[in-house]
This record gives structure tokens, sequence and C-alpha cells, in this order.
């Protein structure tokens, strides 16, 4: 039992990646805190907080489902007081909250704008530090952040600018806490997947049901964060993992078990040119779906 005595905590993890990522680490003995705000059933987003602590602990492990919003500072104050009072401490964190609207600037009106600079960047960095003194007592802390690779293309920044810098922000305090924190054995890494994934978003945003049958399910991300996860937060820190070519590096060939269908898939946003060219699985860009 790979995460036996390791506390887990997740923001917006009732559904979807973060959901998958954290049932891989109970089924490895991890203790669970599922820190989301959806208590009560939605028309269009399945899963709640409760939702997810039953599959959860029909798996054997522990959960503790807390409703929290991560804009809110006492709101995360109090996620990871009752975490650390629940199970002794923390010793993981995975920003898994979102939001996403991937849309231009005249058509972007300001309340979207703020929610996705609240949730990504700056409920990161508060989810981050709020953990932090749990994570140095830690003797195996591990911070993973569900953002994608550096890179300053501007084809990403053109097509929806607010989106990007909500979510570059993410991947820029993966670069500094790697660095910031490495004096305390706290493992900082970001995860991106190479394809689209089949959630909520990518349904109720991104076209519906044909794009959903061109991406793979969660759990080649549970799959790759179970890998960077399980390794030495001392000698694993400050990277940018793509699934595919980190499940690739560890021996991988046959990714077809993650797939929805037989289609071609569709190319996550921001995966950098020169990682897609040396990848064998056929994708095509998923602007193309929009």
């Amino acid at each position: 039992m790979q995460f036996a005595d390791k506390t887990v905590l997740v923001s917006g993890g009732s559904r979807g990646i973060g959901l998958a990522i954290v049932k891989k680490l109970a089924q490895n003995g991890a203790n669970i805190v599922i820190a989301a705000k959806t208590v009560s059933p939605h028309p269009k987003l399945p899963g709640t907080i409760y939702t997810a602590a039953k599959e959860i602990e029909e798996l054997g492990a522990k959960c503790l489902p807390i409703q929290c919003d991560i804009r809110f500072e006492e709101q995360v104050s109090n996620a990871v007081e009752k975490s650390a009072q629940e199970f002794g401490g923390i010793d993981i964190c995975i920003n898994n909250a979102s939001a996403i609207s991937p849309i231009p600037t005249a058509a972007l009106d300001l309340k979207k704008y703020d929610l996705m600079q609240d949730i990504n960047t700056r409920g990161t960095f508060l989810m981050t530090k709020t953990c932090l003194p749990y994570l140095k007592e830690s003797e195996h802390a591990h911070v993973l952040t569900l953002s994608p690779p550096l890179d300053l293309n501007a084809k990403w920044f053109g097509p929806h600018v607010g989106y990007t810098i909500s979510k570059m922000g993410m991947s820029m305090l993966t670069l500094g806490h790697a660095t910031e924190l490495k004096k305390f054995s706290i493992g900082v890494n970001s995860l991106w997947p190479l394809t689209a994934i089949d959630t909520a978003a990518v349904r109720n945003i991104l076209g519906g049901e044909s794009t959903a049958q061109k991406s793979r399910c969660p759990e080649i991300m549970a799959d790759a964060a179970y890998e960077i996860l399980s390794r030495d937060p001392r000698e694993c820190t400050g990277n940018f993992f793509i699934d595919e070519v980190l499940l690739r590096d560890l021996g991988q060939n046959d990714f077809s078990s993650y797939s929805n269908s037989d289609e071609e898939l569709l190319r996550d946003f921001f995966i950098p040119d020169e990682v897609a060219d040396t990848i064998a699985t056929k994708t095509t860009s998923i602007y193309k779906s929009n």
C-alpha cells in the first residue's frame, strides 16, 4: 500500500480528473479529503462531495468531504484545519480545481475573467500556502497542480488570453514553489494531459458528446499522477509532466484502454509543438473542434 497513512487533500475533487486521481491513491492506502463546492446534485455536473466520498469509501479508504470554495481564505483554512485534525496532518496537496472559459477578450465579461483568476491562480496559491505548515512536517510531501507546460507561444494567448494567463499562472506557481520549497523536501510538480479528457467541462464547454468521443477517460491522468506522487519529493520537483509522455517513459506503449472510441483524439490546449511531434498517438488540434 504505497500511500498507507498518507493524507491527500484535493481541491475540486467531486468528479472528473480530481476524483479519478484520489480514487487511485485511495486504492493504495491514502486517506482522502475532498474540498469542493458541490454539495447538491447539478443537472450538468454529475457528482457531489458526498457521492465522491462514498465512491472512495467503497474502495476501503477513509474520506472526509468538506464544502470549500477556494476563492475564500476562511473556507480554505477551515478545510485544511479539519483535514489535519481528522488525519493528523497533510502529506499531499492536489490543486485540481479550475475554471475554464476559453473565449476572446471582447466576449469575456469581467465576472468570468475574475472567476478564472481567483480559482486558477489565486486559489492554487492559497491552497498550497495554507497546506504548507503540514507539508513541512511530512516525510513524503508533494504538491501536484493540474496545469500545462510553460510555453509562451503566442498561439496559446491570442484566442483566449484570459483563460491562458490563469492556467500559465498556475504553472508559474509550480516553477516558483519548486525552488522555494525544495529546502523543505517538498516536491512541487505540474501534470497536464496530452489529449482532451472526457470531463463535464469538455462536454459542457468544448463540444459535447462529439468532443467526448475524441477524448480519453480521466484514468490516464490518475495513473500518471500516481507515478509522480510515488517518487521521492527530494528528487522529483519542478517538472511539467504530460500524462502520455510520462507513461511512455515508464515503458507503457498501449493507451487504447483510455479511449472512448477509435476516433482520432483531440490534442489538449497548451501542448508544445515539439512534444506533439514526438508522440506516436495521432491527435488533431483541439481548436478544430471549436
